[in-house]
């Protein structure tokens, strides 16, 4: 396959940190950007309705799904599934969860993850021994042992339980979210290992023992723990493969891996054939892509990639949770400001980048309604040059139109947009 991408390509020889030559691939940026969002899921709209099959192979495709619990629009998860699958039932992914198609951890940051992948985030707990979770459940054992020790014997005695079953007149404390230390006390065990989350019940954690809630799954992982650099192995070909194409320092965000990836840690990778190199026009450094890519480099060389979807981005969705990247690859500087003090805030609390045919184009603020079925665009802004075309318009409210549906907020109204006149023009597109 790399030799037939070589014809008719540019394509630059560079030495290897060994002895051999190989020959290295050059396309523009602007095919980086679509491989990346082929590879998300991100490029085409599905040709069919939704399935409850489609959520484990998304999250698969991803490697990883997000969880944040903030629920202004839609929580983070549902929304970047909707993203790429367009209206679906929510309850599909609870169902996955309950049935162990998939599984919660701490990947990125909490995320699930395929039921088989899980062994390898578990057998890397180990190396995550900086991060700020694991951190504050070492901290919350430490303080609190016979505590803690006592409500995992509770668990393993009653079964499943949520923190609404531990009943406290006292006030919550301080940091973690103001939670109770019941609830402090079941995330340092889920950090620790010690506890899963079997369920959700309205989106509450129901935590068991982890042996018996992977003993319910449909293939339970090994007991045998993974060596450590079997492990790390995985993470950065998951990493690479999830992104499409990558810089060696973007790969390590995407797990947390520590330390970062290095192009001498790469180079065995593209010897041996499991990774391409590729020069992107404009990028000062190499990239990589899977060999499970391939047919996605070849189509790129050709020109043949095409984006022609247009969707709401969740702040938490992969494009653009790592700011760098987002910049380098898009040139989209984009920040979640809902972690911003409000006049601090640029654009709003709860901002969705808008994807338009391979490019980020704009961003809204946004919040729905639902009791009065309203889904509110308190801002609307297109990117610097970005002009209002009538295709860009008319494709904005028909993804506007689509979220507010899936959401049940079938009114859409849009307050105020950049540049002028935008927030008419969408208005009437809305009405048509």
């Amino acid at each position: 396959m790399v030799a037939q991408l070589e014809k008719g390509l540019t394509v630059a020889s560079r030495v290897s940190d060994g002895p051999s030559t190989h020959a290295v691939i050059r396309l523009s940026q602007r095919s980086a950007q679509l491989m990346h969002l082929n590879a998300q899921g991100l490029l085409r709209r599905p040709s069919r309705k939704a399935r409850a099959s489609d959520i484990d192979a998304t999250i698969a495709r991803m490697a990883l799904l997000q969880i944040d619990t903030i629920h202004v629009v839609a929580r983070s998860p549902y929304m970047v599934l909707f993203s790429r699958l367009g209206a679906y039932r929510e309850t599909w992914l609870d169902e996955a969860l309950a049935d162990g198609r998939i599984a919660e951890c701490w990947a990125h940051e909490a995320s699930f993850v395929p039921a088989a992948e899980y062994r390898y985030h578990r057998d890397y707990r180990l190396s995550r021994v900086n991060h700020w979770a694991l951190k504050h459940a070492q901290r919350a054992h430490a303080e609190a042992r016979a505590d803690m020790d006592a409500l995992l014997e509770r668990v393993r005695r009653e079964g499943p339980l949520r923190a609404s079953d531990f009943e406290r007149d006292a006030p919550a404390t301080k940091g973690w979210w103001g939670w109770k230390p019941e609830k402090r006390w079941l995330e340092a065990w889920f950090a620790l290992g010690e506890l899963m989350v079997l369920r959700r019940d309205r989106f509450q954690r129901v935590y068991d023992l982890a042996s018996r809630v992977t003993a319910r799954w449909p293939e339970p992982p090994p007991a045998s723990s993974l060596d450590e650099a079997v492990v790390r192995r995985h993470f950065i070909l998951a990493s690479v493969r999830a992104l499409g194409v990558t810089k060696a320092r973007w790969i390590a965000d995407y797990f947390r891996l520590r330390p970062r990836v290095t192009l001498e840690e790469l180079s065995p990778l593209v010897e041996e054939g499991t990774l391409i190199e590729v020069a992107f026009d404009g990028w000062d450094e190499p990239a990589y892509v899977h060999r499970d890519h391939e047919a996605s480099l070849d189509a790129a060389s050709r020109g043949a990639l095409r984006g022609t979807l247009t969707t709401l981005i969740s702040p938490f969705d992969p494009v653009v949770w790592d700011r760098e990247r987002a910049r380098d690859l898009f040139g989209f500087d984009y920040t979640i400001e809902c972690y911003v003090p409000a006049p601090k805030r640029r654009y709003g609390y709860y901002v969705l980048p808008i994807l338009h045919r391979g490019r980020l184009v704009g961003r809204l603020d946004a919040k729905a309604h639902r009791q009065e079925g309203v889904f509110r665009v308190l801002g609307i802004w297109l990117e610097a040059g970005q002009a209002a075309s009538p295709v860009l318009v008319a494709s904005v409210a028909g993804a506007l139109r689509e979220c507010a549906a899936w959401h049940g907020t079938p009114r859409v109204i849009v307050e105020r947009g950049e540049p002028r006149g935008l927030a008419a023009l969408l208005a009437t597109a809305l009405r048509d």
